[in-house]
């Protein structure tokens, strides 16, 4: 868990001088960038609280599939979020790169476990597209654009489709 500890004193912003603007202000917004299988995923790093190391997690009866269950985080009850289960993706056993992020969504902390933690990104708006339409069959309001990052592809989720009301 020694990876974990180090991204969260990286995730920490740098000394910036008086009236200087903060990175990434004028090039585009920056993502937490994680992995879920093979793919790719983002979310705005000012709806990060956290990065906290897998823990044991109190499952609640009648809850749906992709509710984990609740974390007492310092006092709070945080209730974790697989989602795996929420894409459609096999769930998989937790490894030493497996990882809560504690994220605020909507005025309520939740927790979403992710195979791991990638890198925090500065992306240029430039290169962020609208999701594509499938058709009907396929539902993408949970992404607000894939980004291209380099030679790769960034889904990045909106917190607030995907997770509102449960």
């Amino acid at each position: 868990m020694a990876a974990v500890t180090a991204l969260e004193t990286s995730m920490k912003p740098p000394h910036q001088p008086s009236g200087a603007a903060p990175s990434g202000a004028a090039e585009g917004s920056q993502v937490l960038t994680f992995k879920l299988g093979d793919e790719l995923y983002g979310v705005d790093i000012l709806r990060v609280q956290e990065i906290k190391g897998y823990t044991t997690v109190t499952r609640i009866p009648n809850t749906p599939a992709s509710i984990k269950g609740v974390i007492n985080l310092r006092g709070t009850i945080v209730p974790i979020v697989e989602l795996r289960t929420v894409f459609g993706m096999p769930t998989i056993d937790v490894t030493p790169f497996t990882v809560i992020i504690v994220v605020v969504v909507r005025e309520k902390v939740m927790g979403l476990v992710v195979d791991a933690v990638s890198d925090v990104l500065t992306i240029d708006r430039q290169h962020i597209q609208p999701p594509p339409a499938f058709g009907a069959r396929v539902d993408v309001s949970c992404l607000s654009g894939i980004a291209k990052s380099g030679d790769k592809l960034v889904a990045l989720l909106d917190l607030d489709r995907l997770l509102a009301d449960g």
